[in-house]
């Protein structure tokens, strides 16, 4: 009798699971079936306004929004949350007004589109809501619009590989949020906001700044002393000055590319950042010394300092051994192993 209770109970116990699960099964699908009409007219507003390409076939109203390819929603509330449309040469226009619908986006990514061409659309400011915002690769022209400093949630910011002019907007430095910033391959101009990355709410996130291949000028700003970077690539700009201050023995640094720029301060006075990985400084105006800690950083895998104006011996030891001398040539005064002149 006690064994058949014992059995009855499992199976009840067995029942109720199978109940919950296939509850929660049955809300999960509901709420993706539900597909919020705004954000579905805002879909399929996008569309035609691109001329309904095949890109966006599975996009029908007799589909829910949430299974359509490119589209992300939230498993509890079926609004759209992400939008990523990437690699398709054939997909032309600009990018649409109606992207403002939707409201609840938190994630765009419009990537490796060269036919989409224009300026970035003030419709974009509406998005209350988004973290990452990624247009890259296209034909996207016109300024880095001052209007993004309206985008209060911002984290991430990939606007690389356009054809954008212009200044690096001030207004981006008023963001609470956002540490990460590629503005690579553009045709940028102008100095840097000396503000930049200053009014994040956490200040010791790590931050992310890449500008390479710009023409951007003037020196890099003495507040970005305080900043917690973890990357910086500012190469192939027009920078001048001293750079020195985004070094330091405790800072988060791991990859650091200054190359041909026209920066100008002391090496033998910087301590280098301990968690280096990757280090360029060729092509600029610089003297001094190699600092002797380099020996000690043993997550050092790139280092270049060639075509500057350095003196002394190379440091020898630790992992040094692993840069030859393309490394250090074009430094009139540089001498020892891996070079050809030896130290006298």
């Amino acid at each position: 009798m006690k064994m058949e209770t014992t059995m009855a109970m499992r199976s009840f116990i067995f029942v109720l699971l199978f109940l919950a699960a296939a509850s929660s099964a049955s809300a999960d699908s509901s709420s993706k079936d539900q597909c919020h009409s705004g954000d579905k007219a805002a879909l399929l507003a996008i569309k035609a306004a691109l001329g309904n390409p095949y890109h966006f076939a599975s996009w029908t109203p007799d589909n829910p929004c949430c299974d359509w390819y490119d589209v992300d929603c939230d498993a509890a509330t079926g609004r759209v949350v992400g939008l990523a449309v990437f690699q398709d040469a054939n997909l032309t226009g600009t990018i649409p007004d109606a992207i403002a619908g939707l409201v609840h986006l938190q994630n765009l990514r419009l990537h490796h589109l060269p036919g989409i061409s224009g300026p970035i659309p003030p419709a974009i400011a509406k998005l209350s809501n988004l973290s990452f915002l990624t247009i890259s690769w296209t034909g996207v022209s016109g300024h880095v619009p001052s209007f993004l400093g309206a985008l209060t949630r911002l984290n991430q910011l990939d606007l690389s590989f356009n054809a954008l002019t212009g200044a690096v907007p001030a207004s981006l430095a008023t963001l609470p949020s956002l540490y990460s910033i590629d503005i690579s391959r553009n045709l940028l101009t102008g100095s840097l906001p000396s503000l930049l990355f200053s009014k994040l709410n956490n200040k010791a996130q790590e931050a992310y700044l890449r500008l390479s291949h710009n023409n951007l000028t003037g020196s890099v700003p003495a507040e970005f002393l305080a900043v917690a970077f973890a990357q910086v690539d500012l190469s192939r700009n027009a920078f001048a000055g001293d750079a020195s201050g985004l070094f330091g023995r405790a800072k988060p640094v791991q990859q650091m590319d200054l190359s041909r720029n026209a920066f100008s301060f002391n090496l033998s006075t910087v301590e280098l950042p301990e968690q280096l990985i990757s280090l360029d400084l060729s092509h600029n105006a610089i003297y001094g010394g190699i600092p002797a800690q380099v020996v000690n950083l043993t997550n050092l895998q790139f280092f270049n300092v060639s075509y500057n104006r350095l003196w002394g011996a190379v440091p020898t030891g630790g992992n040094m051994a692993s840069f030859d001398a393309s490394s250090y040539q074009h430094n009139r005064c540089l001498c020892g192993t891996p070079l050809a002149d030896p130290c006298k």
